[in-house]
């Protein structure tokens, strides 16, 4: 496993991008002893190209949504009012 140093990261080809909106690149970086996900776009303007980049906490819990059938989502038939 290669040794990570403080204020680095790395990123590379999102070989699993499906989507457009999708990160072109993917990567990991340690900032202040904190280790982020990082993902990057490929944009285009006026000026040439460049790169966007857009950080995440890699302790951030991920977003999951569950089906509408799923146990926890029908309504409480116990509660006092409708």
């Amino acid at each position: 496993m290669a040794k990570t140093y403080d204020n680095s990261g790395s990123l590379s080809r999102n070989e699993r991008k499906e989507q457009p909106n999708h990160a072109d690149y993917k990567g990991k970086a340690t900032i202040d002893g904190v280790e982020y996900w990082i993902s990057g776009w490929i944009k285009a303007g006026e000026n040439g190209k460049w790169l966007s980049l857009s950080f995440k906490p890699k302790e951030e819990a991920p977003t999951t949504r569950r089906a509408k059938d799923e146990p926890g989502d029908a309504p409480d038939s116990d509660l006092p009012f409708r």
